[in-house]
């Protein structure tokens, strides 16, 4: 549960849908299509204990292994053309997202290659992971599924130019290996979470619109750190909210004209859910009609008035429906999922994968790994 920022941006927790929303979702259009390359399935949204810290590779040892061999979990082994697979596709997706200029990104000392490389080890280790948890519950790819795995095999192997093939060091029989293991991932991660009921209620994802008036009792400095006011600011900011909700309330007030005007946070509509904001912000809005307007809610942040400019948004409630079952499937396999990683050995060869990075060649454009795979999966 999100509370609301002393800066009052971004809203309390929910989803701003003012003017600018239209532009931000055609801008993120092709971030969303990289982060469904990335992230493809559920088994690799954010699930307890799938991160690195769990399914990465945390004893490292760099004797004994394979020619090539970046890492092994148990039985399961992962090769460097495995790796280049995975981090050839995902340089060209991110660069025809942002553009080349991203790599020259960084954050806290750490650069975004970096970053990726370690996002392609925690993948490619969490579906090794998975395909072992398979075998725990027999769970395997029925003959159909072979085929199709064959076809997307081929499909993805054949889009390669020969500079793509020995970047990558790829084979069909390596593309199809790495379907495979995708495609069993999935399967066991629909087989644990099979008995979640899907069947959310319109009270429980109910989703509601609004717009508020805030005015902040604290302050925040270029290092985040906040500082409530003084008693005597304080005051001064009650005095104010008052007055406002008292403008608010007279007859033929208009309210976007007081947002505009006085408000301290964003100054759009917002949409949120239940758990989604902070509580007694949540309680206020809830309880509200249609075009009705709360009284004085006071927070650690300041004070609010909220009005409610809708009780039910349709669309907003069935997208919250679909987040609210995945966010219960995430948490029932995540459960599973930590119990078996806990017993697992874990192997990386630190001083191959210290010499992994990215390929640059302008003959190199590759990026349809996961969107072939949809193809045949979807």
């Amino acid at each position: 549960m999100k509370a609301m920022g002393c800066k009052g941006k971004g809203g309390p927790g929910g989803k701003n849908l003012g003017a600018g929303e239209s532009r931000r979702r055609k801008r993120l259009k092709g971030a969303g299509r990289l982060a469904a390359m990335l992230l493809l399935g559920l088994l690799l949204l954010g699930l307890t204990g799938c991160g690195k810290s769990q399914a990465g590779i945390r004893l490292v040892l760099t004797t004994g292994f394979k020619k090539n061999e970046v890492f092994r979990i148990e039985s399961m082994s992962c090769t460097l053309p495995e790796v280049m697979v995975y981090l050839v596709n995902t340089k060209e997706q991110y660069e025809s997202v942002y553009g080349e200029k991203i790599w020259e990104t960084s954050l806290n000392g750490v650069t975004l290659e970096e970053s990726i490389k370690d996002t392609v080890l925690a993948q490619l280790a969490q579906v090794k992971t998975m395909n072992l948890l398979a075998g725990q519950y027999d769970v395997a790819l029925n003959e159909e599924e072979r085929q199709k795995v064959k076809e997307a095999a081929a499909a993805y192997f054949g889009s390669l130019n020969q500079a793509e093939r020995e970047a990558m060091q790829a084979t069909e029989d390596i593309i199809e290996n790495l379907y495979t293991e995708f495609a069993l991932a999935n399967k066991v991660y629909e087989y644990i979470i099979k008995d979640i009921n899907p069947e959310i209620s319109d009270d429980e994802a109910r989703t509601i619109t609004v717009r508020y008036i805030f005015i902040r009792t604290c302050s925040v400095d270029s290092a985040g750190v906040k500082t409530q006011y003084s008693p005597e600011e304080k005051a001064k900011a009650r005095a104010l909210a008052e007055e406002i909700l008292g403008l608010a309330r007279e007859e033929g007030s208009d309210f976007e004209e007081l947002v505009l005007t006085y408000s301290e946070g964003e100054k759009n509509t917002y949409s949120f859910g239940k758990g989604e904001t902070e509580k007694i912000f949540e309680d206020a809005a809830f309880n509200l009609g249609t075009d009705e307007v709360s009284g004085l809610i006071e927070t650690e942040n300041g004070y609010y008035i909220i009005k409610c400019i809708s009780t039910f948004n349709r669309e907003e409630t069935d997208a919250n429906k679909v987040k609210i079952v995945e966010k219960r499937r995430r948490e029932v396999f995540g459960q599973e999922y930590d119990v078996f990683v806990a017993s697992l050995t874990r192997t990386l060869n630190e001083e191959l994968w210290a010499k992994v990075s990215f390929v640059e060649d302008d003959e190199i454009e590759t990026k349809d790994f996961f969107d072939i795979y949809n193809q045949y999966f979807s």
